[in-house]
């Protein structure tokens, strides 16, 4: 279902942010953001002359190399456009995430390496989708060779009841109290805290 139709409008922005992730040969992935930031208008720069309409005032590309762990192995930050000819200056601190996993924590742990001054502020908002997507490759790939074994008769691997599945409480329908956790993770469900007398 699209969203309720809007109120007449001229467009002014445009940001566009594609995520990709790719498996490589040698074992790990590839995820790949790209962000392109457009006005639907022409500007004066100080330090481009004029940016015409759709022409990038942002154009940035990131990748993370990533084992199958969501261990960060490689980092390669790219700035084609930038409002000020310093901003590709920032790229090699993105560096820093080397050694970083994808999971609780990492958006604490890039404040901590690339906040203010220490990084670039669109580069650092693009990991945000970038996360998401390592999820999205990874996780969906383990399903499907599961599902792949299965098919070849293999029995499944049993998950490990101790270790906490990674994406239990991020978001509504991985709550703890879930009909989908107690499906999917029963050893981790618990039932929803009954409402207590009326008028407490």
């Amino acid at each position: 279902m699209p969203l309720s139709p809007p109120a007449e409008r001229e467009l002014v922005h445009d940001r566009t942010v594609v995520c990709r992730g790719w498996r490589r040969a040698d074992g790990h992935w590839d995820i790949e953001g790209h962000l392109v930031d457009t006005k639907s208008y022409g500007f004066p720069n100080e330090y481009r002359g004029f940016i015409g309409p759709g022409q990038p005032i942002h154009d940035m590309w990131l990748r993370l190399t990533i084992d199958r762990g969501m261990t960060v192995v490689g980092v390669d930050a790219v700035t084609d456009a930038g409002p000020f000819p310093i901003c590709p200056d920032i790229t090699p601190n993105f560096q820093r995430l080397v050694g970083l996993t994808i999971g609780g924590g990492w958006r604490r742990a890039v404040r901590e390496r690339l906040g203010g001054a220490e990084g670039c502020t669109h580069l650092v908002e693009l990991l945000g989708p970038m996360a998401t997507t390592a999820y999205q490759t990874i996780f969906g790939e383990q399903s499907r060779e599961r599902r792949a074994a299965e098919a070849r008769g293999e029995p499944p691997k049993p998950d490990d009841p101790a270790r906490k599945p990674a994406l239990l409480n991020s978001c509504h329908a991985f709550a703890e109290s879930s009909p989908v956790v107690a499906k999917i993770w029963p050893a981790w469900y618990r039932p929803p805290a009954s409402p207590g007398p009326s008028g407490s």
